[in-house]
């Protein structure tokens, strides 16, 4: 029924929590499936040791394929009715998982898209976090998946479980926004979601994640958002959650010009609106935009007053 599909590079420490999770699980219809990055045998030599205890597949890439194509190298090798990705420093937080996953896959047949609650475990600093998908955010991901520019309320990919016949994959032209791309298009493309109130995976965070090199970095996070803005659409910039997102990427990476856009490696179409704000941002120091009350007071004033200017 279901296909666990681990895309690994090396850790090898990692790994083994992650198996060891999956061989406890008291569903059992499932088959795994490894794809390997890395540069030696560690990871292979680790997948032959599970030999016999649940069905396992490896394959060793004939080149690295990085993130994210090693993810849809997985997917590809499985065979399951729904797909599951795992990150390698991700883990089931209880035996009873992944049956939860599949009762809500088959108690609900409408739905193809399903997602849990989960629990962040920070590696380096030994303290955890519950994370709940707040109600109204919910709602407004359900009215308008663009959302997820603002907040990725759904989670990393580990949280989710996806009907294989969804007609999407792990787009490898991007890094940072991979995640939020695959849930809008998922469900833009018809992918209903249901989400499990209850926390089902624990989630790895460290200094070694992609996530982790890239954020607040303009050469990845301006390119990136420019392009996953380009494929939803610009007409998305009329849902004040989206506005606000660029509002405060803007202001986060401290953009005073085109030419700050351009070093950071992006020389396509850029929204007027867009411009507009760079221009109402630059009349005070970016320590006074650290006032929150004051930044979501005037990106809303910017936000009334261009709105009928937002076109497709």
């Amino acid at each position: 029924m279901i296909s666990v599909c681990v895309p690994a590079f090396k850790r090898t420490d990692f790994l083994q929590r992650l198996l060891e999770s999956i061989s406890i699980q008291t569903f059992r219809d499932f088959e795994v499936v490894i794809t390997d990055d890395s540069p030696d045998q560690a990871v292979r030599d680790l997948c032959d040791s599970y030999s016999g205890r649940f069905p396992l597949t490896y394959v060793r890439n004939e080149r690295p394929l990085g993130t994210p194509e090693n993810w849809n190298e997985a997917i590809r090798r499985s065979s399951g009715e729904w797909i599951k990705v795992m990150h390698d420093d991700d883990w089931f937080a209880d035996k009873d998982s992944l049956g939860v996953f599949a009762a809500a896959a088959q108690g609900h047949p409408e739905a193809s898209f399903i997602f849990s609650a989960y629990r962040d475990v920070f590696l380096d600093e030994g303290r955890e976090r519950l994370m709940f998908v707040p109600r109204r955010r919910y709602k407004a991901f359900l009215r308008d998946p663009t959302v997820l520019f603002s907040r990725n309320i759904i989670g990393p990919p580990s949280v989710v479980l996806y009907r294989r016949s969804l007609p999407v994959e792990y787009d490898p032209a991007v890094k940072w926004v991979v995640d939020i791309d695959f849930y809008i298009r998922s469900v833009a493309g018809g992918g209903k979601p249901f989400y499990i109130d209850r926390p089902l995976i624990n989630v790895g965070l460290g200094s070694q994640q992609v996530t982790m090199d890239c954020k607040r970095q303009r050469v990845v996070e301006i390119p990136e958002n420019f392009y996953l803005l380009k494929k939803v659409g610009y007409a998305s910039l009329r849902n004040i959650l989206v506005y606000d997102a660029w509002w405060r990427l803007m202001r986060n990476l401290e953009i005073r010009s085109r030419e700050d856009i351009v070093e950071a490696g992006y020389e396509g179409y850029i929204p007027p609106v867009i411009f507009s704000m760079v221009r109402w941002q630059r009349i005070l120091p970016f320590r006074w935009w650290r006032i929150g009350i004051l930044s979501k007071t005037i990106m809303f004033l910017h936000y009334l007053s261009h709105y009928n200017k937002i076109t497709p």
